[in-house]
């Protein structure tokens, strides 16, 4: 079985985590307080579950999601996911990360700067538009007239489809904006992020595949 690496272990990853021991995968949970900080969500998560440093949970995972504050980006161990897909959960919060030129120019987005940062590893947006709590409500199985999407972005087509089965597993569909270029239209303040599953703070509501490409394609910079 697949294991699921967590560098970052908060409400994304810890939801992340959750759904993926509930479809059978294996995960190695880490953060940056360290291993014995987690004791609690391994034991509630059970025997498929352990903690690990990040650079473990790097090396033990083969797919590892990064969901640590956009500003702690550079300190991800790059040396253990070379030639890993990396799913990048990271939003650009200026009043949280500090302003960050590339982004405030529109030069790169946010998965291009942990792409840079992991040139070996195949980086591949998710995850970040949606509040965590309407991802721990809305999965539901293939085939449901009430299943959801969520949008990925990446520049590897291999590794999108690696992400693509993931979310199938956990009750997901995937919409594939493009290349991680274009990531831009999933993140803050865009029409996909949060909102498209419900108020924030509120009930899921489910969004279909043509829900979220439709919010992806009104995105404006």
């Amino acid at each position: 079985m697949t294991t699921i690496g967590l560098i970052g272990s908060g409400n994304i990853g810890g939801t992340v985590a959750r759904l993926a021991v509930a479809a059978g995968y294996d995960v190695v949970l880490s953060n940056s307080r360290g291993p014995e900080t987690l004791r609690e969500l391994v034991a509630e998560l059970g025997p498929k579950a352990r903690a690990a440093t990040a650079a473990e949970a790097a090396a033990d995972g083969d797919i590892v999601v990064v969901t640590v504050p956009l500003k702690a980006y550079a300190d991800v161990p790059a040396g253990p996911l070379a030639g890993k897909v990396v799913i990048d959960t990271n939003n650009y919060y200026p009043e949280r990360d500090g302003r960050i030129a590339a982004l405030d120019n529109d030069e790169s987005t946010t998965g291009e700067l942990l792409q840079r940062h992991l040139p070996e590893s195949k980086v591949v947006k998710g995850f970040n538009n949606i509040w965590f709590q309407h991802l721990a409500q809305l999965g539901r199985p293939a085939g449901s007239p009430e299943r959801s999407a969520l949008p990925i972005a990446g520049d590897d087509a291999a590794a999108k489809l690696v992400v693509t089965e993931l979310l199938d597993a956990i009750g997901y569909d995937a919409v594939d904006v493009g290349p991680l270029a274009e990531n831009w239209r999933t993140q803050r303040d865009t029409p996909v992020y949060v909102g498209t599953y419900g108020p924030y703070g509120g009930a899921g509501v489910p969004a279909g595949a043509d829900v979220v490409r439709a919010a992806v394609a009104e995105a404006k910079r």
